[in-house]
């Protein structure tokens, strides 16, 4: 006589998980990991876009012309990027955690909605139209100068957002901050709201000010939410690519701008070089993986217990 085979409610919790996950994992794997397997074997070959011909196969020719080529300008497209990457991602991290914990901690409840939707609306707009309206603001009658001169009262100076070489990384880092942090801010008000407020309460009884609560509370058990808006805000800097482009587009200087993006769009679509352009965005992979690795390294042990 056959057993009969009785399946725990784990079992049947875990398979229909499984069936809900399915789609999720499909979608991936077509739009994820099948481009990245499909860049990879590009990127051995010396392929054209337009070409009906075979490709030759070049190994890591690919790859050692980016690193030997001054023509490729890949060197230059990592500075630009690691520049850009430095000057965003910093201040990114540091004022949307100060936002939050001035929004949480000294505004009422009916302002801080306000201001978190006042943050959050940048976030909602496509990075084209943000670019778009900056440009408008940098233009040498916008405001961008208006603001600087009426600040520091010199009247009638252009400071050259789009023209000088320092200026136009710096217009293009204050449009992906003005962008993204109310979307770190929300982030972080929401890892400061699973902080319990006893904690708050006993340290005020212990004696200590708000200030030694940050550094001695706040902080530490807001380590998980800091890593993960720290790899967010870096591998969405790494990844920038519009505002570099409607720059370059309406006649800022390239090579201070030229990130790594900017430069695989350039050399596999104007070009038509598909396979060195595979090349470099196995390169922007590689970087990205080792600097999460990196942050994921050093942030062990940041489960926390309240």
């Amino acid at each position: 006589m056959k057993k009969r085979v009785y399946n725990g409610i784990e079992k049947k919790q875990a398979r229909w998980g499984f069936i809900f996950v399915v789609p999720a994992i499909l979608f991936f794997s077509v739009f994820s990991f099948y481009p990245i397997l499909n860049a990879l074997f590009t990127s051995f070959f010396d392929k054209r876009v337009l070409s009906l011909a075979a490709p030759p196969f070049t190994g890591f020719g690919n790859y050692m012309y980016l690193f030997t080529s001054r023509t490729a300008g890949f060197w230059n497209s990592l500075r630009a990027t690691f520049v850009f990457t430095l000057g965003t991602f910093i201040p990114l991290l540091v004022f949307s955690l100060i936002y939050a914990v001035f929004l949480t901690q000294f505004t009422d409840r009916r302002g801080r909605g306000f201001f978190q939707i006042a943050y959050y609306t940048p976030a909602v707009l496509s990075s084209v139209v943000a670019a778009a309206i900056w440009m408008l603001m940098f233009d040498p009658r916008g405001l961008a100068n208006q603001w600087i001169n009426t600040l520091f009262r010199t009247a009638g100076v252009d400071h050259r957002w789009l023209a000088d070489s320092v200026m136009v990384q710096v217009s293009t880092m204050i449009v992906y901050f003005w962008k993204y942090i109310g979307y770190f801010v929300i982030l972080f008000i929401t890892g400061l709201s699973a902080i319990p407020p006893a904690i708050y309460e006993a340290a005020t009884i212990d004696g200590s000010d708000k200030w030694q609560s940050f550094w001695r509370i706040t902080l530490p058990l807001l380590r998980p939410t800091v890593v993960l808006v720290s790899i967010m805000a870096m591998l969405q800097c790494l990844k920038t690519f519009s505002t570099q482009y409607l720059f370059t587009q309406s006649g800022a200087p390239q090579a201070p701008i030229n990130v790594i993006t900017l430069n695989i769009y350039r050399t596999g679509i104007t070009n038509q070089r598909i396979g060195r352009a595979s090349a470099m965005s196995l390169v922007l992979f590689a970087i990205m993986l080792l600097l999460t690795w990196i942050q994921f390294r050093f942030s062990r042990g940041d489960d926390v217990d309240y």
